[in-house]
């Protein structure tokens, strides 16, 4: 585990409302994507692993008997369990534990989830338990999706230079870990995977276009780790009428077009004998 780049643990504390609000969903066309070809049995266990909102528990619910749905932020747990409650999803059972420190039996779950996390965690002891956790031929994905701040429209380099400039005068530069993508590149997911046990099954792209009024893209900014609502703080109003100043240039009809890749990374753990 040396080289690997911890995360402090409540960076998303008090994100958990803009969090399920503003984070975009991923697509129908993708769910179906995973659960065609992870083919659950109608009677398995799902584990949602750094479930957030519950971005990935909720649309794959219907596959599944029961859920897991594990986040170490209690604010998240409390959401989930909130909307739990309010779809009828009894299957759904939160657990507020980090993916360190989760107790589960081996080969309880058909299928485990990571959305947007993995790299946050540390990887080849997640990879190890969740390879213990899965029954054999069953399947880890690793979810995730593009951010409107990495792409390559002017209006996303404005806001990722915007983005920039409000976390170096708030003194948030470092609430993410410089570098912290360096371990990934040195070890990659797929060979912290493949030491674990896990066999490759395929990398799989959705391209959904998005078009964000600046308000959304402001309550999506404060569901992130680097300019949630606590670092912002005083300073809201002052951040969403620079926001609005650099990006109304660049609106067509009040919005700003994107095309969002969201994507899944398939393993699976082998059938022996």
């Amino acid at each position: 585990m040396a080289g690997e780049v911890r995360f402090e643990p409540d960076l998303y504390r008090g994100t958990a409302g803009y969090y399920d609000r503003f984070r975009l969903p991923y697509p129908d066309v993708m769910i179906a994507d995973l659960a065609r070809r992870t083919a659950p049995s109608g009677r398995g266990r799902l584990l949602d692993l750094a479930c957030g909102t519950g971005q990935l528990a909720f649309p794959l619910r219907g596959w599944f008997a029961d859920v897991w749905a594990v986040d170490a932020e209690p604010g998240m747990t409390e959401v989930v369990r909130a909307k739990a409650t309010d779809a009828g999803a009894a299957q759904i059972r939160t657990v507020t534990a980090g993916a360190e420190e989760l107790r589960a039996e081996p080969e309880s779950f058909e299928l485990i989830v990571i959305g947007n996390a993995f790299h946050r965690l540390r990887r080849p002891l997640v990879a190890e338990r969740a390879h213990t956790w899965l029954k054999p031929g069953g399947c880890l994905a690793l979810c995730w999706s593009t951010s409107p701040w990495a792409g390559t429209h002017d209006w996303q380099r404005a806001l990722d230079r915007l983005l920039r400039r409000w976390q170096n005068d708030l003194g948030a530069s470092g609430r993410v870990p410089p570098g912290w993508d360096q371990a990934r590149k040195r070890d990659p997911d797929h060979a912290v995977l493949s030491r674990a046990g896990f066999e490759p099954a395929g990398r799989h792209e959705f391209a959904v276009e998005y078009q964000w009024a600046i308000g959304e893209l402001a309550g999506h900014i404060r569901s992130t780790s680097f300019l949630p609502p606590s670092v912002l703080a005083s300073h809201a109003a002052e951040f969403d009428a620079d926001l609005t100043t650099e990006l109304s240039g660049h609106t067509v009809d009040g919005r700003l077009t994107e095309t969002v890749s969201f994507a899944y990374e398939l393993v699976r753990k082998p059938v022996h004998g």
